[in-house]
């Protein structure tokens, strides 16, 4: 008998909470300097949960050459993901660790040998979030001149991918475990296949000087959706962290990278379609709604208004959108925030609540109850595959939802109640993927 389809839920992790007035509230982090026990409580918190993964996102080089309006900036100051995964893999022991990692920055060998030791370190719990933006601040601190248009950054970004695989595919996952120290045979020669790659980005012959890590691969999570983006998805990633307020524009896009995934020769399971779910629990839906207006009137809308890379501080605050022109970055989120600001006639300041302020999730307010009804009306028709958690406010978001929703899922039978891997492609039953060459060695000899 099939297993019964569960949510996947990942929890995407910041400091104060991804509402920009999470941080004046009362209960919320402390500001000031970063606190890695902060961050290791929250993300036990998650583990407590049973969660599949914690997620890290990246906004590198977000001041560029302007400090105007610094002082306002709450979302400075956090840890580079894959440093703040390393130390979380030593306090935690099943949940999966997301890092966000930029392809314009890196390079395919010394990120592969990264996170073939963090899936090590953590016994197979990694996530990589591939990423290929390059907003303004970000070229300016790298020093890029001239930054590449969008088809190229993907097309770079999916280079570094095969690249990458390449040289984790360069040990046998055997290998070393044959080690005889009479014969002085330490790993088995036929188990090393050097990588000659040669693509239109990358060039490189090398052996990996680490083993293949322990899933094969870090778990390929993607948050594109353009058009590239989609199919950048379909061909490399595992989990999409989408964007949708409405049911009728998550069904179109689940249904859109699940077709483009057949496309490609995958299984459509083996890519998991996360929307982004932002909530507020309380005991009614009025209480809920005044500890969410709470956050609203708290934020700050003096200084830079920021709309996806349009600074729209010099237009009224309460007049519509103007035409703005497609940015470079995120053209996908721009598309669906001029959507919205068109359909509901959305001013400046309404756009900055219902989609800046979220980035363009969806918001559930309500009772435990509520927020597991939404869940499981999209998990139910064809809009998600689980959901990446947006808490408005941290920690008590997350600790409301581990507490309350959490036991409301496993009641309906949608959600586990203890691990039953330990890795991160088990919690998310995505399949291991085999070292090819290996595959290559297995094949029986032809007989003249």
């Amino acid at each position: 008998m099939s297993q019964k389809r569960q949510l996947a839920i990942a929890v995407f992790l910041t400091r104060h909470g991804h509402h920009p007035g999470a941080w004046r509230q009362p209960g919320s982090a402390p500001a000031g300097l970063p606190d890695f026990q902060h961050w290791a409580r929250l993300v036990q918190t998650a583990e407590r949960g049973k969660l599949d993964a914690a997620f890290f996102a990246d906004f590198v080089g977000q001041s560029g050459d302007s400090t105007k309006g610094i002082e306002r900036r709450h979302a400075f100051l956090d840890f580079e993901p894959l440093t703040v995964i390393a130390a979380l893999a030593s306090i935690t022991s099943r949940i999966g660790l997301v890092a966000t990692v930029n392809t314009n920055f890196e390079q395919p060998y010394s990120l592969a040998r990264r996170f073939a030791s963090l899936d090590r370190i953590s016994g197979g719990r990694t996530g990589w979030n591939i990423v290929s933006s390059l907003a303004d601040g970000a070229a300016k601190s790298f020093g890029v001149d001239q930054p590449a248009s969008h088809a190229e950054r993907y097309a770079r970004a999916d280079d570094f991918v095969a690249a990458a695989k390449g040289l984790w595919d360069s040990w046998e996952d055997d290998a070393f475990e044959g080690a005889d120290r009479d014969s002085g045979i330490y790993l088995r020669r036929d188990a090393v296949h050097p990588v000659h790659h040669r693509g239109p980005y990358y060039h490189l012959d090398s052996v990996l000087d680490m083993p293949r890590p322990v899933q094969g691969y870090p778990v390929f999570a993607q948050a594109g959706n353009s058009e590239t983006g989609r199919d950048f998805a379909a061909r490399h990633a595992e989990m999409i962290y989408a964007a949708a307020q409405f049911i009728e524009d998550a069904q179109a896009f689940y249904a859109d990278v699940k077709a483009r995934v057949v496309g490609y020769g995958r299984d459509p399971d083996t890519l998991k379609v996360m929307p982004g779910l932002s909530f507020t629990i309380a005991g009614s839906l009025q209480e809920a709604q005044d500890k969410f207006a709470a956050l609203e009137e708290a934020v700050d809308f003096s200084g830079d208004l920021n709309l996806m890379g349009h600074d729209v501080s010099a237009y009224p605050l309460d007049g519509p959108l103007p035409d703005l022109p497609e940015p470079e970055n995120g053209k996908g989120r721009w598309r669906q925030l001029t959507a919205l600001a068109r359909r509901e006639n959305l001013t400046i300041r309404q756009l900055f609540l219902r989609f800046n302020a979220v980035r363009g999730h969806r918001v559930v307010l309500g009772t435990a109850t509520d927020i597991a009804d939404a869940m499981q009306d999209w998990f139910e028709r064809g809009a998600a595959d689980g959901f990446n958690l947006i808490p408005p406010l941290l920690p008590s978001s997350l600790e409301d939802f581990v507490d309350q929703v959490v036991p409301e899922l496993q009641r309906r039978g949608l959600f586990r109640k203890e691990y039953e891997g330990t890795t991160l492609r088990e919690h998310l039953h995505l399949p291991r993927p085999e070292n090819p060459n290996a595959a290559h060695q297995r094949q029986p000899a032809l007989v003249a």
